[in-house]
């Protein structure tokens, strides 16, 4: 009986850490989302002030 209680007793205290990761990680979720969805805002916002502009990146080289 002892060790069963044992067993129990350990399970619970895994179930309480695995629940406490969770938690973090949820809320580390809802943060990285955010930040997402503002570079992506900032990304659009700068194609639109720039838009007609050509990039040294989106040049062709000359020998095309």
């Amino acid at each position: 009986m002892t060790d069963l209680e044992e067993k129990l007793a350990h399970l619970m205290r895994s179930v309480d850490d695995l629940s406490d990761v969770i938690a973090r990680q949820d809320r580390e979720i809802d943060w990285l989302r955010g930040r997402v969805q503002m570079l992506l805002e900032r990304e659009a916002a700068r194609r639109e002030d720039n838009e007609g502009s050509v990039f040294l990146g989106d040049e062709r080289p000359p020998h095309y």
